[in-house]
């Protein structure tokens, strides 16, 4: 590392906001040195709680998280927020400003936020944002807050960064449909029906708990003959919560560990309707995941994914290096289409030095290889 990036360093740690926003643009950007400067900031962070909040466009989610931060602040708790924004076809960049909507937060030097290019992955998290929420977490921020584009399949990447997945669904809309057939059901751990106020609310809560019933009991509507865990006969699970109130449920019989029902939440964004009883629900699963260990292994499973996407990322730029030296992966192509070569010939060739390294390293290392 290079003494300009330890001395980054040190003015972020040391409570720099000027500091935390260059490295966030190095990170962003993938700065020469920004992989030192997220090492040398990784043994500092693990103090955050970090909270993603994704759903469709027009739900309410910017309105929602600005609403989110205010409560924090005047709960004494610093704040970062990171808006990944549709990217820009032209540079790239995020197409919507920093602090555009957060307009209850403005000036406030304890709410940090910054919008990020989620760079052609809607929805998508890119690692560039995890390093941002390691930095925001080493700057000693107490909640971080990840908003992302839309709602799909890709949103699965909130889990990854995120220990609360926070999914919100506008009344009437047909959300709770789409959000089933993309499978964004599955990820989230509190859903919000934001403009609780407007006309279908009702129907959309009462759907949205219908489908975390199936998703805990699968056959809950079917007659199986078969007993609940707690042995009453009934189905166990969701449908055994009050009406609007999730929280731990039932015990899982085969693992022995109590099970986190998502909880239906209800909000009026604009007015801070509903807000408090969100912050509750956070504060319930933040205290579910502690006391159950599974926040420690949401946590390893995370980092065993960022390794093997940082593993990925670094090999393929090995390859695409040595696809070069052979001329270029088009010239490859064409030796294939002339039946001068094959593509599997040719993939054992390129990785050929790639595999050999790797096995001297291991054999200088003493340990077994592969034969």
């Amino acid at each position: 590392m290079s003494q300009a990036e330890a001395d980054l360093v040190d003015d972020l740690l040391g409570g720099s906001h000027r500091a935390l926003a260059r490295t966030i643009t190095k990170i962003e950007n993938r700065a020469p040195g920004y992989r030192e400067i997220v090492s040398a900031l990784h043994a500092h962070t693990g103090d955050a709680e970090v909270i993603g909040v994704t759903g469709s466009p027009g739900a309410g989610k910017s309105t929602l998280v600005d609403k989110l931060a205010k409560r924090y602040r005047d709960r004494g708790l610093t704040v970062g927020v990171i808006a990944v924004d549709p990217s820009s076809p032209y540079t790239g960049g995020a197409v919507l400003g920093d602090r555009i909507r957060m307009g209850s937060n403005v000036g406030d030097m304890d709410v940090f936020v910054r919008s990020m290019s989620a760079r052609g992955r809607l929805g998508g998290l890119s690692t560039a944002t995890a390093d941002a929420v390691k930095a925001l977490d080493a700057f000693g921020k107490d909640r971080i807050v990840v908003e992302t584009v839309g709602a799909g399949q890709n949103e699965i990447d909130v889990v990854r960064t995120a220990d609360t997945v926070v999914v919100l669904v506008q009344p009437g809309s047909g959300d709770d449909v789409q959000m089933l057939k993309a499978g964004i059901l599955e990820i989230g751990d509190v859903f919000v029906v934001n403009k609780a106020d407007m006309d279908g609310a009702a129907r959309t809560v009462a759907d949205l708990e219908e489908m975390i019933h199936l998703r805990r009991e699968p056959t809950a509507t079917l007659d199986t003959g078969h007993h609940a865990l707690d042995g009453t006969g009934g189905t166990a699970g969701a449908g055994d919560a009050d009406h609007g109130h999730g929280g731990v449920g039932e015990t899982n019989g085969e693992q022995g560990t109590e099970e986190w029902t998502p909880e239906v939440v209800e909000t009026v964004a604009t007015s801070g309707e509903g807000i408090d009883d969100l912050l509750e629900t956070l504060a319930a699963h933040r205290d579910y995941l502690e006391t159950t260990g599974r926040l420690r292994a949401k946590a390893r499973t995370r980092y065993a994914e960022e390794i093997r996407t940082l593993v990925r990322s670094d090999v393929s730029a090995l390859v695409e290096r040595e696809l070069d030296a052979y001329g270029g992966v088009d010239a490859l192509a064409e030796a294939i289409l002339d039946r001068e070569t094959d593509p599997y010939t040719v993939a054992d060739e390129i990785v050929a030095p790639i595999r050999d390294c790797v096995g001297d390293r291991r054999d200088e290392d003493g340990r077994d290889t592969d034969e």
